[in-house]
């Protein structure tokens, strides 16, 4: 089903298509090829934050359910080079970095409907050269496809006709029960190492054991014990140095609900975000506004500002080469 979600500030239309499959429901909009609500049978609490205006997700969006790119994640300084030419990228964070592809990346943008059934929907977008500073005419694909066995299953490509780098992000702020806190759930992933960051958040080029630090989740652990001891989370843990058949590599619970999401990846990078910013003054789906910890992002992705770091995984695409990614999200009660 396709319907209007209404009309952005600069006057392009939105659609919302709403796609039905392995015990999910899933309604997604074409502003940012984002993820506005997603349900599962016999569950009625939505699985994601989201907002029921259009207006709410430009003004108060924080890439929530959004396609973010044409780099997720953050690029120091707004600079990196291909081929020995440098290039300078919007800086939309701190006024220092480029966070997300820059104020106008992929995850603000309207994307169009490509094809569509009844449980799956593919939206493109043609992503132009100099776009934020990216070189290259870039075209993306984004597919949303809803599995047996309660799956969210999300590819996308990248194509290009220069040298570029791109590397694409789910973006949606999960929750598994009604409690309006993602503190009492249990998260596992499975990775043996993190990105340490400075004060701005960009990686400080070590990558580093989650041994015996706060960053060890090898095993299902509350989020309220790390967050009491002072730890916050917003950074990539190292799942490979480059990408991979789908795997396995995260697990989260909630107790409350007895709600479980798995994440498989073929990516090489998980960022886990726990929201402790956090600040939304407008109701969201569940009808209260959004404050600390409401939600947490687990992106799978190529390696923050691994552009500038040798031995990060690359994010370079060159002409002729097609960059698939492909993410499961698998729900059960």
């Amino acid at each position: 089903m396709i319907e209007p979600f209404g009309t952005t500030s600069n006057g392009i239309s939105v659609e919302r298509i709403t796609i039905t499959g392995g015990g999910l429901t899933a309604r997604v909009i074409t502003y940012g090829a984002s993820l506005q609500d997603l349900r599962l049978e016999g569950h009625l609490p939505p699985l994601v934050l989201g907002f029921d205006t259009l207006s709410a997700y430009e003004t108060h969006g924080r890439f929530f359910g959004a396609t973010v790119g044409r780099f997720a994640n953050r690029i120091a300084k707004g600079r990196f080079e291909i081929d020995g030419v440098a290039h300078h990228t919007d800086l939309n964070f701190r006024e220092r970095h480029t966070l997300h592809g820059g104020s106008q990346g992929l995850g603000v943008k309207v994307w169009r409907i490509e094809d569509q059934t009844h449980h799956s929907v593919t939206f493109s977008i043609e992503d132009p050269d100099g776009a934020m500073g990216f070189p290259g005419n870039c075209r993306h694909t984004c597919t949303y496809s809803l599995e047996p066995n309660g799956t969210l299953a999300i590819i996308m490509e990248s194509k290009t006709d220069a040298p570029t780098i791109t590397s694409l992000a789910h973006h949606s702020y999960f929750i598994l029960d009604d409690s309006g806190s993602c503190l009492d759930h249990t998260l596992r992933i499975d990775a043996n190492a993190y990105l340490p960051v400075d004060e701005d958040l960009i990686p400080t080029g070590e990558i580093r054991p989650v041994d015996s630090t706060d960053y060890d989740f090898s095993t299902p652990t509350p989020l309220r014990q790390r967050i009491a001891n002072g730890a916050l989370f917003d950074h990539n843990f190292c799942l490979a140095n480059t990408p991979h058949p789908l795997t396995e590599i995260a697990e989260v619970a909630s107790h409350k609900s007895g709600v479980k999401m798995i994440v498989a990846t073929t990516e090489p990078g998980l960022q886990f975000y726990a929201a402790h910013a956090m600040d939304i003054p407008v109701t969201g789906l569940m009808g209260e506004p959004y404050g600390p910890h409401s939600g947490f992002a687990l992106e799978t992705q190529i390696w923050p500002d691994a552009p500038n770091h040798a031995n990060f995984p690359t994010p370079l695409l060159r002409p002729g080469e097609t960059r698939q990614q492909t993410t499961h999200y698998r729900f059960s009660k």
